[in-house]
């Protein structure tokens, strides 16, 4: 289904002359999945996005759909027990996208270790029991010192104990936006990026009933009326509330930043993602994740009130990220000039929960106490004796006494990332906080409160629907034979005329949508480009609301990041074929490539690298 520039010209009428049920306002993961569920319940939908779909937060977080485990370090089963039940809806509904992939949890003993070798293989077995894995492939077991020397032997050796492994899974976390963005547009939402929200229009009873906005492509500026409006911005939640004189302007967020560093596998090479204490004493730990040839490693969780829109690495969180490497995996020397991409993004904390954790960071510097931990010990074993329920588990872990740093004052990696829903005395209503795992729930929570109100005020009757079995694009397949669909996909493209490894390729980023791109190889490949390569930017253009180079190269197919060494061939042949189909003339092809030259120079910290950078950094 066409999803592209053109179908924007017609949404952009819609979405003046309709009078929406609901108008989403953030076209990140969150709106994105209220918009999918709204528009198959049958509520007339809007969304808008002032940016490119996902090119805030939602296409910069750590790049797993993970259960949690660090939050068992604090005992906080309620976290992990949703977080891993979540995981597995969200592999259900986009099959496609999340893939499992055990987690390697290196342990040292060494002061201020998250957990030792007896602490981790029970949190280890509470998480399979949460997660309902014990018994199967993806079941935990611990691994010697020696055995995790042979996976990463670049590791630090002094110290080293052992290590856990457990279910985790890796994610394409711009591509899980889109996905919703487009089965949201095929069930009739009415979508468009670069549009932003500029005032709020009120009723004569006072009532949010639209907004004022401004399409940013053009600097044409409209109304859209709709009956009620979703704040699902993000980082940009109280930015966005202080359009609307009639909500509390008392802040409610706290962003904070973090960074993520990409290195050649050549130089860091490990075998699967590996989770680990940063070796610094200071409470955190921080991920290593081997993909498509690289490894990245982040991430750094500071405060952040800088350029929204444009969060950067700085020299800080370079030294950081290098000193926290270099501590782990000592022979690996990496540099700043190993560095071949990065990126930074800002996650929407909520201020004013700080019960648990996100990286690691100190929540639970004090200790439990003998008499609570042994009782849950005595409780663990008898539940593997059969002699006790899971209830009685969580029971005696909600009883452990322990001395939380936060009694001191939280850092910004102890803000929970739980989710909020509220709704202003004028009707806004805001759904912020939250991170990627739990997005399908966060959509569900408001899309009851989104019903409810339309049906009590409005008398619009709606249909409940089933949200943890809606399939996003490219997912319509059974989420229980994932590799032999996908080998299915990759025959396809083969019969097609591409090789192999490129069938498998589109295959793996498409899903079910791979027999629609390959009917874009009618026309050849374009010049300088490989068939996979124009067949997958055809469909892009056509069928993503693919926009500018950087939409392509930056998230729809992630070769910024992870493939940089192809840029400078790719960039001009990309840039030619993107003018030919959308009709750019030589200075709109000059100014492409200028965007994407400063996205390149960016992620690869061109800007610092060439900065008088001291010799220990180097």
């Amino acid at each position: 289904m066409a999803f592209s520039k053109n179908t924007r010209t017609q949404t952009l009428e819609t979405l003046k002359h309709t009078n929406l049920d609901l108008l989403i306002v953030g076209g990140g993961i969150t709106g994105a999945g209220v918009a999918i569920q709204a528009a198959a319940s049958g509520v007339k939908t809007g969304l808008i996005e002032m940016q490119d779909f996902a090119e805030g937060t939602s296409s910069r977080s750590t790049k797993l759909v993970h259960g949690g485990i660090r939050y068992l370090k604090t005992f906080d089963v309620g976290v992990v027990s949703d977080t891993v039940k979540e995981r597995a809806v969200v592999q259900g509904i986009a099959p496609h996208i999340p893939r499992p992939f055990p987690m390697l949890m290196p342990i040292y003993d060494e002061p201020g270790s998250t957990f030792d070798m007896f602490s981790v293989k029970i949190a280890m077995n509470l998480y399979d029991q949460l997660a309902d894995v014990e018994g199967s492939q993806y079941a935990n077991y611990t691994v010697t010192r020696d055995e995790v020397l042979q996976r990463e032997p670049h590791l630090e050796k002094t110290g080293l104990q052992g290590g856990g492994v457990y279910l985790d899974y890796v994610n394409n976390d711009a591509r899980l936006v889109i996905e919703n963005i487009k089965e949201a547009d095929e069930l009739g939402a009415s979508v468009a990026s670069h549009v932003q929200a500029t005032g709020v229009i009120y009723n004569d009873a006072g009532q949010v009933a639209g907004l004022h906005v401004k399409d940013l492509l053009t600097d044409e500026e409209f109304d859209i009326h709709a009956k009620l409006v979703i704040n699902t911005t993000g980082p940009w939640s109280d930015k966005f509330k202080a359009l609307d004189n009639k909500e509390s302007q008392a802040p409610t967020l706290r962003p904070t930043k973090g960074v993520h560093l990409v290195v050649d596998g050549s130089r860091l090479p490990v075998p699967q993602p590996t989770y680990l204490d940063t070796g610094l004493n200071d409470g955190r730990m921080f991920f290593v994740v081997p993909r498509e040839g690289k490894t990245y490693f982040g991430t750094t969780d500071t405060d952040y009130t800088g350029d929204y829109e444009h969060p950067r690495v700085e020299q800080e969180d370079l030294d950081y990220l290098l000193k926290v490497i270099n501590t782990r995996y000592p022979e690996a020397h990496i540099t700043i000039d190993d560095i071949q991409a990065s990126w930074a993004g800002l996650r929407p904390l909520i201020a004013n929960n700080s019960s648990s954790d996100y990286n690691g960071g100190g929540a639970n510097k004090g200790k439990v106490s003998d008499e609570s931990f042994d009782a849950l010990i005595k409780t663990v074993d008898a539940y593997e004796d059969k002699t006790a329920t899971r209830q009685d588990v969580e029971r005696a872990i909600s009883k452990l006494e322990t001395a939380h740093a936060e009694a001191a004052g939280p850092t910004a990696s102890q803000v929970s990332r739980g989710s909020s829903l509220h709704q202003a005395p004028d009707g806004v209503i805001t759904l912020s906080g939250g991170k990627i795992t739990d997005y399908r729930k966060m959509a569900a929570g408001a899309l009851a409160l989104i019903r409810r109100l339309l049906a009590e005020k409005f008398h619009v009757e709606t249909k409940d629907i089933d949200s943890k079995t809606l399939q996003v694009s490219g997912g319509h397949f059974d989420p229980t034979n994932v590799y032999d669909t996908i080998a299915f996909y990759t025959r396809i493209a083969m019969d097609a005329g591409l090789p192999e490894e490129d069938a498998k390729d589109l295959a793996n980023r498409f899903g079910s949508n791979t027999s629609r791109v390959v009917t874009y190889v009618q026309d050849g490949a374009a010049p300088g480009l490989s068939l996979k390569e124009t067949i997958s930017l055809r469909y892009s253009i056509n069928e993503e609301m693919t926009l500018n180079p950087v939409d392509y190269l930056l998230r729809r197919t992630n070769a910024i990041l992870f493939h940089a060494e192809t840029l400078p061939a790719l960039k001009q042949p990309v840039i030619d074929e993107m003018a030919r189909l959308l009709d750019w003339d030589a200075d709109e092809k000059a100014s492409e490539m200028s965007r994407l030259d400063a996205a390149i120079a960016e992620s690869e910290l061109t800007y610092l690298k060439q900065a008088d950078t001291p010799a220990a950094i180097r």
